[in-house]
């Protein structure tokens, strides 16, 4: 049928789908459909997320609960930005709620209880030889030099996003790990294309900093 979503060649679906025939097929609860859906537009979903909340799980938490929101707020979709650009935008929303309201209740983690290494990997008090030493040592744990470095440059990445100021955070996820335009980006975040311009070089400058910090990469002038 003309204009009804089909699923592409690799199974995925197309981001280039006619916004009518998406919310249509929404609509009738075709739910092949919703399920492709899910699987194409999610994982930007869960990324944007993460760069509000800590945990994984809250992240999916909030991601389940966009879901939710889009089934049920279909109707309000006035069609004034992508389908797409809206879902996020709701994701955006929710995130920021979550991580407000887990930043005025952060627990109190409690003291832990007994030893914190099982006194059994010691020799005893009263041993004849190496009294309190360690009886069965900690195990040389394997890190292949190679997956070792680029575990490590993946975290300096990572490190290097989670400090960046949140617009920044937010619009390097979008664009760089979300693989969203700028003109997507600008709908999404409320934010002028000069003004997008100047905080993703702003974000990328401080990771490749970082970067380059790392690997002393950085050559005289």
């Amino acid at each position: 049928m003309a204009g009804v979503p089909s699923s592409s060649p690799t199974g995925r679906l197309r981001r280039e789908w006619d916004d009518d025939a998406l919310v249509a097929s929404l609509r009738r609860g075709d739910e092949r459909f919703f399920a492709e859906l899910v699987e194409d537009w999610s994982r930007v979903m869960l990324v944007l997320a993460l760069s509000h909340v800590e945990s994984r799980a809250v992240a999916e938490e909030v991601v389940q609960e966009a879901w939710l929101t889009v089934l049920r707020d279909l109707d309000r979709f006035e069609r004034r930005s992508a389908l797409r650009t809206w879902v996020l935008g709701i994701v955006v929303n929710l995130a920021r709620s979550r991580a407000r309201a887990e930043r005025r209740s952060v627990p109190i983690p409690p003291e832990p209880s007994g030893p914190v290494v099982d006194p059994a990997r010691f020799r005893p008090t009263d041993a004849a030889r190496w009294p309190d030493h360690w009886a069965l040592g900690p195990v040389r744990w394997p890190a292949p030099e190679d997956e070792l470095l680029a575990g490590e440059t993946r975290q300096v990445i990572l490190d290097a996003i989670s400090q960046l100021p949140v617009a920044q955070r937010e619009l390097l996820v979008l664009r760089d790990l979300g693989g969203l335009t700028a003109a997507e980006t600008c709908n999404v975040l409320g934010l002028t294309d000069t003004n997008q311009r100047v905080l993703l070089h702003r974000s990328r400058s401080r990771v490749r900093n970082a970067l380059e910090h790392y690997f002393d990469a950085t050559e005289p002038t």
